[in-house]
């Protein structure tokens, strides 16, 4: 916006001058009147007061924020409910929980629960010392003594805050997956600490605690969904696989049904239908040999 309002202005100043150049006289009223015709058509005192207000509540609410990180207590509350709002957007209901007791009765600021077990999840950082490490860094005069120090003192909180993170939720033997999250609700912190404490963050890594941030995070929960789907499908096909095998037993005993009826019952009475058949026939052909003779004798007498 203040790029336009001032490319407005630029435009009239060398519309004026061109003005100036062509009659080659310079008068104060005229060129004063000309300004006050541009500012007005082109409303620039309505719009700069309205920067200027803008500006001032930008200002306001960066104090706030800044009020509010500084506030242990409130900064928690703030890593608690960008992690929320991030665990709801991406996961359904019945995979994630917020402050649910676990293992020993510990409550994590949330829980996930995931193919590879519970996955608990904490966004307490200590942060107090890397706000005096940020602003010992905004100094003109930057006390590199000092900075050392809490740079120092700021990655001590970090391995203390990781080591009870994992004594505290990473429990495979309980049900909890083989590694947690510590959640950092700032980028920047995140960064600081990969430039800084790269190996710090290794070695907590081979314990099972992974830092992360709102970006990581949310490609961490993309995997963890991708994985829970996939042993559904798995939990499906196995359950086909059952299904099918539960059939494969009931044609085995209706086979081994059919061929003892077929092989015993069914053969057994064909050839005991083709003996009496036989039997059948034979008497059919007793009795029709007596009719004709009964009938040849009841000729010999009329005669």
């Amino acid at each position: 916006m203040i790029e336009v309002m001032l490319t407005l202005i630029l435009v009239a100043l060398a519309a004026l001058g061109v003005l100036i150049w062509k009659t080659r006289q310079v008068d104060v009223r005229e060129i004063e009147s000309a300004l006050s015709r541009t500012w007005i058509a082109l409303g620039l005192g309505e719009r700069i007061v309205a920067i200027e207000e803008q500006a001032r509540r930008i200002a306001e609410s960066y104090r706030s924020f800044e009020l509010l990180l500084r506030t242990p207590t409130e900064r928690g509350s703030l890593g608690e409910t960008s992690l929320e709002t991030m665990l709801s957007d991406q996961l359904p209901p019945d995979m994630y929980a917020i402050r649910q007791r676990t293992f020993d009765g510990k409550i994590p600021d949330a829980t996930i629960r995931s193919s590879a077990g519970i996955i608990c999840i904490d966004c307490k950082f200590p942060l107090d010392n890397y706000r005096r490490l940020a602003e010992a860094l905004s100094h003109s005069e930057v006390d590199t003594a000092q900075v050392d120090r809490l740079k120092r003192q700021f990655l001590r909180n970090v391995d203390g805050h990781l080591t009870k993170i994992a004594q505290d939720y990473v429990q495979p033997e309980k049900g909890s997956a083989e590694f947690a999250f510590a959640y950092i609700p700032s980028e920047a912190v995140y960064y600081f600490l990969v430039q800084e404490g790269y190996d710090l963050l290794r070695n907590h890594a081979r314990r099972g605690v992974q830092v992360v941030s709102p970006l990581t995070l949310a490609h961490k929960l993309e995997l963890i969904k991708a994985g829970v789907h996939a042993r559904h499908l798995s939990e499906n096909a196995r359950a086909v696989q059952r299904d099918l095998q539960a059939l494969a037993r009931r044609f085995t005993a209706v086979d081994q049904a059919w061929r003892v009826l077929y092989d015993t019952h069914l053969r057994n009475l064909a050839a005991k239908a083709e003996e009496v058949d036989r039997a059948y026939r034979q008497l059919r052909e007793e009795f029709a040999r007596v009719a004709e003779v009964e009938e040849i004798g009841d000729g010999c007498h009329k005669s």
